[in-house]
């Protein structure tokens, strides 16, 4: 894979006071079921670790195992389950309550702990003298419901994230098949310690497409459109769009990923950011957004001193 040339294109320029101070590169690739139909940034078919964006499509083992009907889970508790949440209290409270529908503790979850994303969170930890669990671990919510999976299935609990468990070789078949994969392509372990798949851009918008538009999984659309707050939370770019349009699927992933899905049209596109800038990669999947005519999300691309001075601009170049 290190002989791959790929060519990211010039995404987003930063300019303060008419002289360029940051550049952010990347890929943008727009494609329906059948066909790519547009490309930013040669990636060369190069295949990108799914990281976050691929919540959604492990959730789909919890319609496909029965675990929402048997456990009886709500739209809410089918989101946290996608989600990346920011560990505010309202993500902690749906991750205890499907640990106790499922009659499991939460010692058994292997993400680890972590702070919580949201800044609020973090304050009223440090506020109140308590730590961050494993509770408040982004991932929490599809650890919890990947202990739900082994549950149903009769899966050993204490190693379902070696590669060779059986719930990760049922998460890659399903990732493969919605993603339409041919081939083998490299994992690695996700950070909060589970097996991670990569694979060309093109082919995680297909997985969206194929899961989103699936009548099968409406739930998972339905949560997703329902609950943008529990799919991220405080200033998360996923809740922010969502939340803003009421029609189109987001999810964001570590390392600059930011997939959007317009249903109603059967459409989607991912943004890769090289170098991970969670503010170039809102920025430039939010013009893409309004330019599409998918929504009319309201973003500025003012620089400003802390005194509400603009000194300077953020351009997209799409």
């Amino acid at each position: 894979m290190n002989n791959i040339n790929t060519e990211p294109a010039k995404l987003v320029t930063y300019i303060r006071d008419g002289l360029i101070e940051q550049e952010h590169f990347g890929y943008v690739v727009r494609t329906n079921k059948d066909r790519v139909l547009e490309k930013v940034g040669d990636d060369k078919n190069y295949p990108f670790f799914l990281r976050s964006c691929a919540k959604p499509l492990q959730a789909a083992l919890l319609i496909d195992c029965g675990l929402d009907e048997k456990f009886n889970l709500t739209e809410e508790e089918i989101a946290i389950c996608s989600a990346s949440h920011a560990g505010e209290q309202i993500h902690v409270d749906l991750v205890k309550g499907i640990l106790n529908k499922l009659g499991i503790d939460e010692n058994k979850l292997k993400c680890g702990n972590h702070n919580p994303i949201s800044k609020t969170a973090q304050e009223n930890l440090l506020i109140n003298g308590e730590k961050a669990t494993v509770l408040h671990n982004n991932c929490s919510g599809k650890h919890a419901m990947m202990l739900g999976l082994c549950k149903i299935n009769d899966w050993d609990m204490d190693n379902y994230d070696n590669i060779n468990h059986p719930l990760q070789q049922a998460i890659k078949k399903r990732i493969y098949e919605l993603c339409d994969i041919k081939t083998e392509y490299p994992i690695t372990k996700d950070g909060c310690g589970v097996p991670i798949h990569s694979m060309p851009l093109a082919n995680i918008v297909k997985g969206y497409l194929n899961l989103f538009c699936d009548p099968k999984y409406e739930k998972i659309k339905n949560a997703f459109l329902k609950h943008s707050y529990t799919i991220g939370g405080e200033n998360r770019t996923d809740t922010k769009i969502i939340s803003a349009t009421g029609t189109l699927i987001a999810k964001v992933g570590a390392s600059g990923l930011c997939v959007v899905l317009n249903p109603e049209i059967e459409e989607g596109f991912i943004v890769k950011v090289c170098d991970s800038n969670m503010e170039a990669r809102e920025i430039v999947t939010v013009d893409i957004i309004n330019n599409l005519h998918w929504g009319n999300i309201e973003i500025s691309h003012d620089i400003k001193t802390v005194h509400d001075e603009k000194i300077g601009e953020i351009i997209t170049l799409l």
